[in-house]
């Protein structure tokens, strides 16, 4: 009996990554393949990438894919460093016909909770069974998931709550980071301000961490201040992919 393996696209600010992943081991079973995002990074065009990935391993079967929005019946209604056209956009209807496969065979999910998802089930918060665990992505933005005793909260967007007046992830996105040529010892108190402020609303048990500059995680998590324990994610920038292959083979 071989492997079971599904097929998720991970759509971000700056890069679109896709391949087919072990759903069993919660791996990628192949060398993702990455490709920018384009600009303008227009619903129409972004299908096309999407398409192209896809295609590039010669896979038919359902596909899951993320987007940076809020994510309900498959229709996109916000745009989070992604082009406003997405708001309000049936994506599910839109990459079902682009991909030539039924409206089912095409699963949508917000990039965090995608994430948050495959940390949750196979990586820092698989043997979390109780309590609340949030899982924050640091990239173009700051993407979160929140669960509750293993249950995923949809589509929060923690990402934006208000920090010293300012949106959180114009103070603390790893973007703000390279675009500021920050270092982490510099960029460290600025997580850590948002975190506290998150923490003003919400007592979690456990944060994890993820996006890609958790793969240097040693260098800025024992920098953080805050309340809430803090671990990085254990896989990394790939969860985003992981996690929504696993929710599309769960449809197969």
């Amino acid at each position: 009996m071989g492997t079971a393996r599904g097929f998720g696209i991970d759509i971000g600010g700056s890069g679109i990554k896709g391949c087919p992943v072990d759903v069993e081991g919660g791996v990628l079973a192949d060398e993702r393949l990455r490709i920018s995002t384009p600009h303008p990074s227009t619903p129409e065009a972004v299908a096309d990438v999407v398409a192209e990935i896809v295609g590039k391993f010669g896979w038919d079967g359902p596909v899951g894919i993320t987007l940076p929005c809020v994510i309900k019946n498959g229709t996109a209604l916000t745009a989070a460093n992604i082009d406003e056209d997405w708001i309000d956009t049936d994506a599910q209807g839109m990459f079902a016909k682009r991909l030539g496969r039924a409206r089912e065979q095409i699963v949508m999910l917000n990039d965090a909770d995608a994430a948050g998802l495959a940390e949750m089930r196979f990586g820092a918060g698989a043997d979390r069974e109780s309590g609340l665990v949030v899982v924050l992505t640091f990239g173009t933005g700051i993407g979160s998931s929140a669960f509750l005793d293993g249950q995923l909260l949809p589509n929060t967007e923690f990402g934006h709550i208000e920090v010293a007046g300012r949106d959180a992830e114009a103070e603390a996105a790893a973007s703000v980071k390279d675009t500021l040529e920050l270092s982490y010892e510099e960029w460290a108190p600025r997580v850590s301000r948002y975190i506290r402020s998150l923490e003003k609303f919400l007592w979690p048990d456990l944060i994890i961490a993820g996006g890609g500059v958790s793969k240097k995680a040693h260098k800025w998590l024992p920098l953080l201040q805050t309340r809430t324990p803090i671990v990085a994610a254990s896989l990394k920038n790939d969860a985003g992919i992981v996690g929504a292959a696993t929710a599309a083979a769960q449809r197969a």
